[in-house]
């Protein structure tokens, strides 16, 4: 038979999708290992990661956490950072720091051959890291430039300043960061939280072929993580929201846009529906605010809508960098869009479009071994489980426009809108 070229295959949406929920082990003192078996992959990942204390700590101390985790590699009291170094390299490891505002943790990538050569060492990280001054002198350094340089880019400028207009910068997580917070670090503050407040309610995230017996010999080694639970509630800091911040750079030529506001999170009845929402707005390359303000305008290269949360709370933010002269008329222009969407009914072609693409990149995220654990673990921390998806799937094959209308006049009815500019 022969191939017809000229027609694209025909989008074809799966009746099953079946997603086998990791095995739960408990470790002797109750903490939880979350396994999924990855048949014919020698290679093994492994994620600990547990809740993070920088919400309780003072604002000028914000910055302790990361460098805690960042210093973890720098040495302990068996191995120095460059025989830690080799001997990661040598058994073809990698060793990376995970941090957010609201979780904390290391990752683990290495083969199954040299697993349990690899996992002692790594375990041995979290008991016994010196934090030697000299390596966290350097680690300052870097940091400091490394904010100088943010400072400079107006996308991560315009980005930290939208978190600072939602927020406040009374809050942890809309402080701006500058080179104070760095020098107020020093290696008795990352000793206190590495003895005291690393890795709080820590849980284990695991996937490799392995077996029952290998598993029991890695809970063996797991066993050994300090142990640490929350000892008090975390205090509710005051948010203090501004609507409008302008820092204008007369040299720049574009400037960087955040425009957004409160949203709701991934339990929230109406979060499927939201999603599908944002992405005909501005989250995919298909959207209202490609078309209009790439192709149509030519007034940036990209523009994208998205959801996103820090701990228990949710936004919404569009981001763009434009040029200079028309970021007046893209605000416009970004207004213009969403009123469409809350006013007008989506056409049956853009929703099926739109429809087929979410499926699509929702199935595509669970084509590697390693992408279960991960998605897994992307909802875990919300409170769900692998449910969420299969309902996802659900919502995705039969939502109807009138749902879409009603949650955009719900969500994005009631400007004006958290602005940020940059530039």
């Amino acid at each position: 038979m022969l191939l017809d070229r000229s027609k694209a295959p025909e989008f074809i949406v799966p009746e099953d999708f079946e997603l086998p929920a990791p095995q739960q082990k408990k470790l002797k003192d109750g903490r939880s290992l979350y396994f999924v078996y990855t048949p014919n992959l020698d290679a093994v990942k492994l994620e600990v990661i547990g809740k993070s204390q920088r919400q309780d700590l003072p604002l000028g101390k914000s910055l302790v956490p990361s460098f805690t985790l960042q210093m973890l590699t720098e040495g302990t009291k068996d191995l120095t950072e460059s025989q830690l170094s080799e001997f990661f390299d040598f058994h073809a490891t990698e060793v990376h720091p995970l941090v957010t505002y609201s979780h904390e943790g290391m990752s683990l990538v290495t083969t199954t051959k040299h697993l349990y050569k690899v996992l002692p060492v790594f375990c041995s990280l979290f008991s016994a890291a010196v934090f030697p001054d000299e390596s966290l002198q350097k680690r300052k350094s870097q940091r400091k430039l490394g904010i100088r340089m943010d400072r400079e880019k107006s996308a991560s400028r315009a980005s930290h300043l939208f978190r600072k207009a939602l927020y406040g910068n009374e809050h942890p997580y809309g402080q701006e960061i500058n080179e104070d917070h760095v020098d107020n670090v020093d290696r008795q503050d990352l000793l206190e939280y590495f003895q005291n407040n690393l890795l709080i309610d820590t849980e284990f995230f695991l996937c490799g072929n392995l077996n029952d017996e290998e598993l029991e010999r890695i809970i063996a080694d797991l066993n050994s993580f300090p142990f640490r639970s929350a000892k008090k509630s975390t205090p509710l800091h005051t948010i203090s929201t501004t609507l409008k911040i302008d820092e204008i750079r007369p040299q720049a030529l574009q400037s960087s846009i955040r425009l957004g506001s409160w949203s709701i999170p991934k339990t929230h009845p109406d979060f499927q529906a939201l999603s599908v929402f944002n992405t005909i707005l501005g989250g995919y390359f298909g959207s209202r605010l490609i078309k209009n303000i790439r192709e149509e305008k030519g007034h940036t290269y990209g523009i994208n809508s998205s959801l996103a949360e820090i701990g228990e709370s949710c936004y919404w933010v569009i981001g763009a960098d434009v040029q200079k002269a028309f970021k007046a008329e893209v605000i416009t222009e970004i207004y213009k869009e969403i009123n469409r969407l809350v006013c007008e009914p989506v056409s049956s072609e853009e929703l099926e479009v739109v429809r087929n693409y979410l499926i699509g990149q929702m199935i595509g995220r669970f084509s590697s071994s390693f992408d279960l654990i991960d998605r897994f673990r992307a909802v875990h921390h919300s409170g769900l489980d692998f449910t969420f998806y299969v309902e996802k799937l659900a919502f995705l094959r039969r939502f109807t426009t009138e749902e879409i209308l009603t949650v955009g006049q719900k969500y994005f009815g009631n400007p004006p809108f958290i602005e940020v500019v940059v530039g």
